[in-house]
């Protein structure tokens, strides 16, 4: 984008580029559902889903996409508009499949369940910094991607990714600059056992002078799960450590697996 007070190369006037950018981001999104508002999330029973958290590193939030939502969410993977970049995971060591980053503005519904889901997130996000004696999380998204812009994480990070069979994704944490929210979540679209077979979320706790703990999540199409972005609060006999936690996809043996995820981060 020019610097402010400029036009751009094809010679319109800094309130036409913005007109334009938000039309290209309706455009991007205007086939994708509208879905997922604060109704949605707070019928959800967030009592269980931070005891879960706390106890597990994750936690599974059960149909929150409806098959139809999916299906809408899964077909735009094609629709180069509404992205920034593609990744294709074997050329960086990452695994074997391919992602796309989503571009601001982001289309719905993915702006609405990015910033809904913060809001939720946020308190437990601060009741896990206080554990660990850390600097808390504003209660709204902007407020937090204000920071992130102030410290030149300026690109937006929610993906889509796609695998086909025998694709993994090599474990890892999604970790763009100096800030960063310490959870995530990733949504299956796709519909295990019928659209593809292997392919399970899987994580890995690093435990201080332990050894690492696995766990494979089972999800089913429109399921979400929040999980750790890097280190959680556990507590222990004499009082809370840091647990590191990593995660992946385990190889998919047969079919298409696409898997939508929302990082409250932006990236450098």
């Amino acid at each position: 984008m020019p610097p402010a007070g400029e036009g751009c190369s094809c010679g319109c006037l800094p309130g036409q580029i913005d007109r334009k950018i938000r039309i290209a981001g309706a455009s991007a999104g205007a086939n994708l559902p509208r879905m997922a508002d604060s109704r949605r999330l707070g019928s959800l029973d967030w009592t269980r889903i931070e005891g879960d958290l706390s106890r597990d590193g994750y936690a599974v939030l059960e149909g929150m996409l409806t098959p139809a939502e999916c299906v809408k969410l899964a077909s735009g993977y094609d629709r180069d508009a509404a992205f920034r970049s593609r990744i294709v995971m074997a050329q960086h060591g990452f695994g074997s499949g391919e992602y796309k980053y989503y571009a601001y503005p982001l289309p719905e519904p993915i702006a609405t369940l990015r910033r809904e889901l913060y809001e939720f997130l946020a308190p437990i996000a601060n009741r896990w910094s206080a554990l660990l004696g850390k600097p808390g999380y504003p209660p709204r998204h902007q407020q937090f991607l204000d920071r992130c812009h102030a410290a030149k994480q300026l690109r937006p990070t929610p993906l889509l990714l796609r695998y086909g069979a025998g694709d993994y994704n090599c474990l890892h944490q999604d970790l763009y600059g100096e800030l960063s929210f310490p959870l995530q979540v990733a949504f299956l679209l796709s519909v295990p056992g019928t659209e593809f077979s292997g392919g399970e979320f899987v994580l890995a706790e690093q435990r201080p002078r332990k050894q690492s703990r696995c766990e494979v999540v089972p999800l089913r199409q429109g399921d979400g799960v929040v999980f750790a972005v890097d280190r959680r609060p556990v507590q222990g006999k004499r009082g809370v450590y840091q647990a590191r936690m990593r995660h992946g996809v385990s190889r998919v043996r047969s079919g298409r697996r696409l898997t939508l995820g929302i990082i409250f981060h932006d990236a450098t």
